[in-house]
């Protein structure tokens, strides 16, 4: 038995799979996270070369995205990241309300007390985020708290729905960020965290479903 795991830690490592994992992640991260804006156009041989790898695995990375909905295919073959209408912002808006309040809820008998510490931490990321006006951190500040806290739930197929749905999303919450120029955070996240500690699962149901769909409302009215 010994000698079998030997052997297969000795075998070779792909680079090509290596450069394709590394590309997607980068990418997928960028995506979600609001760094590219919606319409993004992307090229395999601009994203060969910008990323230093070969044709195969900026193929393959980008695949993997518009098989997640991250980016868009033309029938041309060219690669861009999603300019939703508004009927798909309120679809996805109106999972977001169905998928998240339910993570929450399941997620509320584990919120211990060094949970809500670290939620209140990264709120206050959150919130510097919005007086430095940086949109990408508030994205991903935003986004951060919010799997924190459905981690606990530990319900991976659900969460990892509501990831497709939010890698979706990324480039229209930035083009939202710009529309709305705050000067500071909702209040959402501050209701999250004292339902938390009070132990209220409706007050935690509706301050969820509020804080993931009333920014998205100024884009699909």
């Amino acid at each position: 038995m010994l000698t079998a795991r030997v052997t297969a830690l000795s075998r070779p490592v792909d680079p090509n799979a290596a450069a394709h994992e590394r590309l997607y992640r980068t990418l997928r991260s960028q995506v979600m996270h609001g760094e590219l804006p919606p319409g993004q156009s992307l090229t395999l041989r601009g994203l060969a070369r910008t990323f230093g790898v070969s044709m195969t695995p900026a193929r393959e990375a980008v695949r993997r995205l518009v098989a997640e909905g991250a980016l868009s295919l033309s029938s041309s073959g060219r690669a861009a990241t999603p300019e939703l209408s508004p009927e798909r912002i309120e679809e996805l808006a109106s999972i977001r309300a169905l998928l998240e309040p339910e993570l929450a809820a399941r997620a509320l008998p584990r919120a211990h007390f060094a949970l809500i510490d670290r939620l209140a931490l990264i709120n206050s990321a959150n919130s510097e985020a919005v007086i430095k006006h940086d949109a990408v951190a508030y994205i991903r500040t935003n986004l951060e708290f919010h799997r924190t806290l459905y981690l606990r739930a530990q319900a991976p197929a659900m969460l990892a729905l509501t990831e497709t749905v939010w890698l979706q999303l990324g480039p229209t919450m930035r083009a939202l960020y710009g529309r709305l120029r705050r000067n500071e955070a909702p209040p959402y996240h501050r209701l999250i965290i004292a339902a938390l500690r009070a132990g209220d699962e409706p007050g935690l149901r509706l301050a969820i479903r509020t804080d993931v769909t009333q920014g998205l409302r100024h884009l699909a009215g």
